[in-house]
């Protein structure tokens, strides 16, 4: 079973491991729409949500799979990152659950259960492979050279692109969250409509910054330009800033296998973009895109699978948890 109360979404998924393979049984998932009044997700308002709802969450879990809580095996929860209070809810919930039914516990991080929810639908994926987790607080690009191992290839420098999505839309007042938003807006709109400039255009490195580009699409709205035109121009250079990017880094790490993962690889745009690029693409399923407690439980799988016994009990929750650091 996986726990996942990382920002403003109650998740509990349920992975059945059968031949080393692992099959998502349940993925039940409570996406907190208070927040929608506040442009933003309120960290303290969010704890209180997740402590809420997590108990039928977790029901709503058992009764998709259609098993009793006495057949869980082992219990993973997200230690980090994300905010803290919302951790500690589904952390301490885990530890307590794996405790009463007498079974392994497992602190997982967050990045880690984007890239499972991906790579689990693609086991003969080679190594060395890229990993795109691109999220409403997570732009980070990664080498992954075996399971569990990674290295930090690029990341933002300042707004995560699901975090720049959200504040554009509520520029243009299209309401919270603003991925879908944007998305829909775009179909309208002419992605050449508006001129916006190339994030980090010319750069050696492979990082990744929408903070100039958000500036440029609030001095766009100020000059009065159409609305769904510059909610398509801004997508579109976000979808090639991360695609371009990414490419840049294939090229020079010699590599062709890039997993894209996290609420925004749930974007057509940036799917039918990275399809076209001659990269070989991978997504997780549309419903593992987003937060979840499943992708939590798969990547918990792949530590059981390591021969882990899984011995978290004295795991913290850490907001700013790196999953990789720059190799030297």
């Amino acid at each position: 079973m996986g726990i996942d109360t990382s920002c403003d979404d109650t998740g509990v998924g349920i992975v059945r491991v059968q031949n080393g393979k692992p099959e998502v049984l349940a993925n039940a998932l409570w996406s907190q729409k208070v927040h929608r009044q506040y442009g933003g997700v309120m960290p303290e308002v969010a704890s209180r949500e997740h402590v809420e709802r997590i108990d039928a969450i977790l029901e709503d879990a058992l009764s998709q799979a259609g098993i009793p809580l006495s057949t869980i095996s082992a219990v993973a929860a997200t230690r980090g990152p994300g905010l803290v209070g919302a951790l500690l809810v589904g952390l301490t919930y885990g530890k307590g659950l794996a405790q009463g039914l007498g079974v392994s516990f497992y602190a997982m991080h967050h990045l880690e259960g984007h890239i499972q929810a991906a790579v689990s639908e693609h086991p003969d994926l080679p190594f060395p492979h890229l990993a795109l987790v691109v999220s409403g607080g997570h732009t980070h690009l990664f080498k992954v050279n075996a399971p569990g191992q990674y290295e930090l290839v690029g990341a933002t420098r300042d707004d995560a692109a699901g975090e720049a999505f959200d504040k554009v839309a509520r520029m243009l007042g299209l309401g919270y969250p603003g991925g879908p938003a944007i998305s829909k807006a775009a179909e309208r709109g002419d992605p050449a409509g508006v001129a916006l400039p190339r994030p980090l255009l010319g750069q050696k490195g492979f990082d990744f910054s929408f903070s100039g580009l958000k500036t440029a699409c609030m001095l766009a709205v100020k000059s009065g330009v159409n609305a769904d035109d510059l909610a398509a121009s801004f997508q579109s250079r976000v979808v090639e800033s991360l695609v371009q990017t990414t490419k840049r880094a294939a090229r020079a790490l010699g590599l062709k296998h890039v997993v894209v993962s996290g609420g925004v690889a749930a974007n057509q745009a940036l799917r039918t973009a990275f399809k076209q690029s001659g990269l070989k693409s991978h997504f997780p399923p549309m419903h593992l895109n987003t937060d979840n407690g499943a992708m939590i439980a798969l990547a918990a799988v792949k530590n059981v699978l390591a021969g882990d016994v899984g011995n978290d009990w004295e795991a913290e929750a850490e907001a700013y948890l790196p999953l990789a650091q720059v190799p030297h």
